[in-house]
Protein backbone atom coordinates (compact mmCIF):
# COMPACT_ATOMS: atom_id res chain seq x y z
CA UNK A 1 0.00 0.00 0.00
CA UNK A 2 1.39 3.39 -1.02
CA UNK A 3 1.43 6.04 1.72
CA UNK A 4 0.22 9.51 0.71
CA UNK A 5 1.55 12.81 2.67
CA UNK A 6 0.70 14.70 -0.05
CA UNK A 7 -1.80 16.02 -2.38
CA UNK A 8 -1.87 18.24 -5.24
CA UNK A 9 -4.69 19.30 -6.98
CA UNK A 10 -4.33 20.97 -10.30
CA UNK A 11 -7.14 24.19 -9.83
CA UNK A 12 -9.11 24.59 -13.36
CA UNK A 13 -11.32 21.84 -14.67
CA UNK A 14 -11.27 20.12 -11.14
CA UNK A 15 -12.19 22.56 -8.26
CA UNK A 16 -12.79 25.27 -10.19
CA UNK A 17 -15.16 25.91 -13.41
CA UNK A 18 -13.63 27.59 -16.46
CA UNK A 19 -14.78 27.21 -19.78
CA UNK A 20 -14.42 30.11 -22.75
CA UNK A 21 -17.97 28.50 -23.98
CA UNK A 22 -19.60 30.69 -20.90
CA UNK A 23 -18.02 33.88 -22.60
CA UNK A 24 -18.28 33.52 -26.06
CA UNK A 25 -21.43 31.53 -26.23
CA UNK A 26 -22.89 34.98 -25.89
CA UNK A 27 -21.15 36.36 -28.88
CA UNK A 28 -21.15 33.81 -31.51
CA UNK A 29 -24.52 33.35 -33.42
CA UNK A 30 -23.58 29.70 -34.42
CA UNK A 31 -22.12 26.58 -32.33
CA UNK A 32 -19.48 26.39 -35.45
CA UNK A 33 -18.73 29.83 -35.71
CA UNK A 34 -17.88 29.74 -32.15
CA UNK A 35 -15.93 26.25 -32.02
CA UNK A 36 -13.82 27.13 -34.92
CA UNK A 37 -12.98 30.43 -32.83
CA UNK A 38 -12.08 28.47 -29.83
CA UNK A 39 -10.50 25.83 -31.35
CA UNK A 40 -8.12 27.53 -34.75
CA UNK A 41 -7.56 31.08 -33.08
CA UNK A 42 -7.78 31.45 -29.32
CA UNK A 43 -6.79 28.19 -29.04
CA UNK A 44 -6.07 26.27 -25.83
CA UNK A 45 -2.28 26.09 -27.33
CA UNK A 46 -2.22 30.17 -27.23
CA UNK A 47 -3.73 30.43 -24.14
CA UNK A 48 -1.03 27.85 -22.58
CA UNK A 49 1.55 30.41 -23.93
CA UNK A 50 0.03 33.37 -21.12
CA UNK A 51 -0.26 30.26 -18.37
CA UNK A 52 3.72 29.52 -19.26
CA UNK A 53 4.30 33.67 -18.51
CA UNK A 54 4.09 35.52 -21.93
CA UNK A 55 1.51 38.57 -21.28
CA UNK A 56 -1.89 38.76 -22.23
CA UNK A 57 -1.05 41.99 -24.61
CA UNK A 58 1.85 40.12 -26.05
CA UNK A 59 -0.40 36.83 -26.75
CA UNK A 60 -3.35 38.96 -27.87
CA UNK A 61 -0.86 41.60 -30.29
CA UNK A 62 0.18 37.55 -31.73
CA UNK A 63 -2.94 36.84 -32.34
CA UNK A 64 -4.48 39.74 -33.62
CA UNK A 65 -1.55 40.14 -36.23
CA UNK A 66 -2.08 36.94 -37.44
CA UNK A 67 -5.93 37.53 -37.39
CA UNK A 68 -6.47 40.57 -38.05
CA UNK A 69 -10.22 40.19 -39.21
CA UNK A 70 -11.07 38.74 -35.47
CA UNK A 71 -9.28 40.92 -33.85
CA UNK A 72 -12.56 42.39 -31.85
CA UNK A 73 -13.26 38.85 -30.72
CA UNK A 74 -9.68 38.46 -29.61
CA UNK A 75 -9.41 41.27 -27.30
CA UNK A 76 -13.00 40.20 -26.04
CA UNK A 77 -10.72 36.66 -24.77
CA UNK A 78 -9.00 38.74 -21.92
CA UNK A 79 -11.11 41.88 -21.88
CA UNK A 80 -13.86 39.44 -20.17
CA UNK A 81 -11.77 36.83 -18.92
CA UNK A 82 -13.99 36.94 -15.42
CA UNK A 83 -17.12 35.87 -17.83
CA UNK A 84 -15.33 32.26 -18.68
CA UNK A 85 -15.99 31.68 -14.80
CA UNK A 86 -18.65 29.33 -13.99
CA UNK A 87 -18.41 28.66 -10.03
CA UNK A 88 -16.40 26.38 -7.99
CA UNK A 89 -16.83 22.41 -7.99
CA UNK A 90 -18.79 22.49 -4.89
CA UNK A 91 -18.78 18.48 -4.75
CA UNK A 92 -14.81 18.76 -5.41
CA UNK A 93 -14.19 22.21 -3.10
CA UNK A 94 -15.66 19.92 -0.22
CA UNK A 95 -13.09 17.08 -0.56
CA UNK A 96 -10.72 19.16 -0.26
CA UNK A 97 -11.86 20.50 2.29
CA UNK A 98 -12.31 17.23 4.17
CA UNK A 99 -8.65 16.20 3.16
CA UNK A 100 -7.37 19.57 4.68
CA UNK A 101 -9.07 18.89 7.91
CA UNK A 102 -7.17 15.77 8.21
CA UNK A 103 -3.58 17.04 9.81
CA UNK A 104 -1.95 13.53 8.11
CA UNK A 105 -1.96 14.96 4.73
CA UNK A 106 -0.24 18.31 3.19
CA UNK A 107 -2.68 19.91 0.05
CA UNK A 108 -1.46 21.74 -2.31
CA UNK A 109 -2.01 22.89 -5.81
CA UNK A 110 -0.25 23.17 -9.04
CA UNK A 111 -1.84 24.71 -11.94
CA UNK A 112 -1.28 26.29 -15.54
CA UNK A 113 -2.83 29.26 -14.80
CA UNK A 114 -1.77 33.15 -15.72
CA UNK A 115 -0.01 35.22 -13.25
CA UNK A 116 -2.35 38.44 -14.78
CA UNK A 117 -5.34 36.23 -14.14
CA UNK A 118 -4.39 34.67 -11.01
CA UNK A 119 -5.57 37.73 -8.62
CA UNK A 120 -8.93 37.30 -10.11
CA UNK A 121 -8.88 33.68 -8.80
CA UNK A 122 -7.85 34.52 -5.46
CA UNK A 123 -10.07 36.98 -4.76
CA UNK A 124 -13.06 35.12 -6.33
CA UNK A 125 -12.30 31.69 -4.82
CA UNK A 126 -11.56 31.99 -0.98
CA UNK A 127 -10.89 28.64 -0.86
CA UNK A 128 -7.09 29.12 -2.31
CA UNK A 129 -6.07 30.58 0.98
CA UNK A 130 -6.61 27.57 2.54
CA UNK A 131 -3.76 25.46 0.80
CA UNK A 132 -0.44 25.25 2.21
CA UNK A 133 0.79 25.86 -1.40
CA UNK A 134 0.18 27.22 -4.43
CA UNK A 135 2.53 26.96 -7.47
CA UNK A 136 1.35 29.01 -10.36
CA UNK A 137 2.63 28.70 -13.98
CA UNK A 138 2.39 32.18 -15.09
CA UNK A 139 4.08 33.31 -12.10
CA UNK A 140 7.33 30.81 -12.16
CA UNK A 141 7.03 31.07 -16.14
CA UNK A 142 7.41 26.85 -16.92
CA UNK A 143 4.16 25.46 -17.43
CA UNK A 144 2.54 21.17 -17.20
CA UNK A 145 3.89 19.15 -18.54
CA UNK A 146 7.48 20.32 -18.53
CA UNK A 147 9.37 18.30 -15.91
CA UNK A 148 10.38 21.01 -14.56
CA UNK A 149 7.71 22.67 -12.87
CA UNK A 150 6.95 19.06 -11.33
CA UNK A 151 10.34 19.34 -9.68
CA UNK A 152 9.96 23.10 -8.38
CA UNK A 153 7.16 21.97 -6.20
CA UNK A 154 8.64 18.90 -4.70
CA UNK A 155 12.02 20.75 -3.97
CA UNK A 156 9.93 23.91 -3.06
CA UNK A 157 7.83 22.19 -0.53
CA UNK A 158 10.15 19.30 0.33
CA UNK A 159 7.89 16.14 -0.75
CA UNK A 160 8.81 12.90 -1.88
CA UNK A 161 7.16 12.06 -5.50
CA UNK A 162 6.35 8.39 -4.13
CA UNK A 163 4.38 10.27 -1.19
CA UNK A 164 2.34 12.82 -3.42
CA UNK A 165 -1.00 12.13 -5.14
CA UNK A 166 -1.84 14.64 -7.88
CA UNK A 167 -5.17 15.15 -9.41
CA UNK A 168 -5.71 16.75 -12.58
CA UNK A 169 -8.41 16.80 -15.55
CA UNK A 170 -5.83 16.89 -18.56
CA UNK A 171 -4.42 12.78 -18.99
CA UNK A 172 -1.09 14.69 -20.77
CA UNK A 173 -0.04 16.20 -16.98
CA UNK A 174 -1.45 13.47 -15.53
CA UNK A 175 0.97 11.48 -17.54
CA UNK A 176 3.68 13.72 -17.08
CA UNK A 177 3.51 13.63 -12.95
CA UNK A 178 3.49 9.51 -13.18
CA UNK A 179 6.68 9.83 -15.36
CA UNK A 180 7.96 11.82 -12.49
CA UNK A 181 7.41 9.47 -9.88
CA UNK A 182 4.28 10.97 -8.58
CA UNK A 183 0.54 8.81 -7.86
CA UNK A 184 -2.02 10.27 -9.96
CA UNK A 185 -5.28 10.58 -10.96
CA UNK A 186 -6.96 11.46 -14.36
CA UNK A 187 -10.06 13.86 -13.11
CA UNK A 188 -13.18 12.66 -15.14
CA UNK A 189 -16.25 13.70 -12.46
CA UNK A 190 -16.71 13.98 -9.15
CA UNK A 191 -17.96 10.43 -7.78
CA UNK A 192 -14.83 9.08 -9.95
CA UNK A 193 -12.55 11.19 -8.09
CA UNK A 194 -13.94 10.22 -4.93
CA UNK A 195 -13.85 6.38 -5.38
CA UNK A 196 -10.00 7.09 -6.40
CA UNK A 197 -9.43 8.70 -3.78
CA UNK A 198 -9.90 6.31 -1.46
CA UNK A 199 -8.03 3.93 -2.94
CA UNK A 200 -4.60 5.69 -2.08
CA UNK A 201 -6.35 7.06 1.48
CA UNK A 202 -7.62 4.78 3.30
CA UNK A 203 -8.79 7.81 6.28
CA UNK A 204 -11.65 8.82 3.12
CA UNK A 205 -13.36 5.45 3.52
CA UNK A 206 -16.90 5.75 4.00
CA UNK A 207 -16.86 9.87 3.90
Amino acid sequence: MVTIKNIIFDLGGVLIDWNPTYLFSKVFDSQSEMDFFLSEICSPEWNEMQDGGRTLAEGTRVLVEQYPEHEEMIRLFYDRWEEMLGGALDENVELFRKLRENTEYRIYALTNWSAETWPIAIREYTFLQDFEGILVSGEEGLKKPDPKIYHLLTSRYNLAPNETLFIDDNLRNVKAAQKEGWNAIHYQSSEQLLQEVRKYLPMMVGK
